[in-house]
């Protein structure tokens, strides 16, 4: 504010100049000074002319400013002009927006350079008043589908005419469902189609996701094929690690002339250790063959609540043992269609980790629930223990993983096995100071 009064201030001196150079020239001109007044009327017109210059300079100084910040064009050089105060707010405003274009421009090229390397094919479409354009392509989908980087929707719809139609049979709402596509005339693919609808400062944008199964189920392969590759390794390296130490300390021993009874001793221990871990991984390997050998649930249907109370029943021993009290909300007679060894198996797999869990606790309590709902039961295992810790939860279900020492780490895994051998899930939470083990199984 304070700048523009001074830009105000220079322009009325100015005209007050002009107004006084008049006035004075017109006088000489009364008292018979002619000469004296033409010089004041040049100097008039001089003032005059300064002025318009001045005034023209500053408004296109304004102009050209204002443009390029309505242009987005910030390639323009003021730093000439920046040395005059009066403008300081202006290029204040320039310089605030140049960094935030420039800003934006940078967020833009990262976000394009993420969604550039990933393996989905992300389109990204812009309402044009009653027609749409291709906001984005990404290079994956661009290179996949063999489609050129259009901006058009109807020159997109002639190059991939089978996803276009599914979209517009849809009036491009939200949408989840798998589409065969075929690709460069070649045999048809199947991909998960995901889209959504956003409007982001009144401009609406429709966001579509494809996913190749093909792909997906790769990537999940091989993300398990490593998972158990590394807990195999793991245990035949604790096991044959020592077993080879073993050895070579047996070979020495052998091949001494005579054996005193320390090295008797040795020895003795020595074949003890090896027994242990060839114990260890004979178990080992009879984990492995119960998950890769898992029988098909033979299905007959039984009420839960007899199911559940056997499994106390098998549990009841150990429950008192350890001092654990037992819950059992079910009073509904459910009948489900199950493999009752193979359930029973699960939910004593269930009750023996949350006796682990309870280990340190002082009122150790677990609760039994089951509910019917939506043509599913829901079955419900909690207990009031340490809970599992944050950066192990997505690993608890993996084969022969394991936090205690004695554990053989397929309890979960196989239990998960059995339940998903039965059309259900099971997945778990922590919750008001308790985890919970939750098993849907199929109402049939």
């Amino acid at each position: 504010m304070f700048k523009k009064i001074q830009i105000y201030k220079l322009i009325f001196f100015r005209l007050l100049l002009i107004v006084v150079g008049i006035e004075l020239s017109i006088y000489f001109f009364k008292i018979n000074l002619f000469f004296t007044g033409i010089f004041g009327f040049c100097m008039v017109f001089l003032l005059v002319r300064e002025m318009y210059f001045y005034v023209q300079n500053m408004v296109l100084l304004y102009n050209k400013t204002i443009s390029s910040i309505l242009q987005n064009d910030f390639t323009s050089d003021f730093s000439k002009h920046k040395i005059d105060k009066n403008y300081g707010d202006l290029f204040q405003l320039y310089e605030t927006m140049k960094s935030k274009h420039n800003e934006q421009i940078s967020r833009d090229i990262i976000y394009r350079s993420i969604l550039n390397n990933i393996e989905t094919g992300v389109i990204i479409l812009q309402k044009q008043e009653h027609d749409w354009s291709i906001f984005l392509m990404n290079d994956y989908f661009s290179s996949h589908f063999n489609v050129p980087k259009v901006s058009k929707w109807k020159y997109l719809k002639n190059q991939l005419s089978s996803l276009c139609e599914i979209l517009e049979k849809d009036d491009f709402h939200e949408i989840k469902t798998s589409i065969e596509i075929s690709i460069n005339e070649q045999s048809r693919q199947t991909f998960v189609l995901q889209a959504s609808r956003t409007e982001i400062f009144e401009q609406d944008y429709f966001i579509v996701l494809l996913d190749s199964i093909q792909n997906v189920v790769e990537k999940k392969e091989k993300d398990a094929w490593i998972n158990l590759m590394k807990v195999i390794s793991h245990e035949l390296l604790n096991s044959i690690t020592p077993i080879r130490s073993i050895c070579q300390n047996l070979e020495d021993l052998v091949e001494q002339d005579s054996l005193s009874a320390e090295d008797l001793e040795d020895i003795k221990h020595s074949v003890q250790t090896m027994l242990r871990r060839s114990d260890h991984l004979q178990k080992f390997v009879e984990g492995y063959r119960k998950l890769a050998m898992l029988p098909s649930p033979k299905k007959e249907y039984i009420t839960l609540q007899d199911l559940i109370e056997n499994c106390v029943q098998t549990m009841n021993p150990l429950f008192k043992k350890e001092n654990v009290e037992v819950l059992n909300a079910i009073k509904g007679k459910y009948q489900i269609y199950v493999d009752q060894q193979q359930i029973e198996q699960v939910l004593i797999n269930l009750m023996t980790n949350s006796i682990n869990a309870l280990e340190s606790i002082n009122n150790k309590e677990i609760g039994i629930s089951a509910e019917a709902k939506d043509n599913r039961v829901f079955i419900k295992i909690s207990d009031n223990g340490k809970g599992i810790e944050k950066e192990i939860e997505d690993k608890i279900f993996l084969p022969f993983f394991t936090t205690r020492n004695e554990g053989a780490g397929i309890g979960l895994t196989l239990s998960k096995n059995i339940i998903e051998a039965h059309g259900g899930y099971i997945l778990h939470n922590n919750k008001d100071g308790k985890t919970t083990f939750e098993i849907c199984l199929i109402d049939e």
